[in-house]
């Protein structure tokens, strides 16, 4: 099994849509809901208070214990 990646590209204030996160950790969109619901995992944004879901890239790379080089 191959750790999950960010590429190293991102900017750290880009933001990942709620899919996007999904797949960049390979993990079904239930689960990571089920998460959110338990509050576990990034911590989530909307634009306005409604809306889609967003995180950071930074927020993800925290989550994920990954540091920026």
């Amino acid at each position: 099994m191959q750790p999950i990646q960010v590429p190293t590209q991102w900017e750290d204030s880009a933001l990942l849509t709620f899919e996007q996160f999904c797949t960049l950790i390979h993990t079904p969109q239930r689960t990571v809901r089920d998460w959110r619901r338990r509050g576990v995992g990034p911590r989530w944004s909307r634009f306005n208070g409604t809306g889609r879901l967003y995180t950071t890239v930074a927020e993800t790379r925290r989550w994920l214990g990954i540091p920026r080089s």
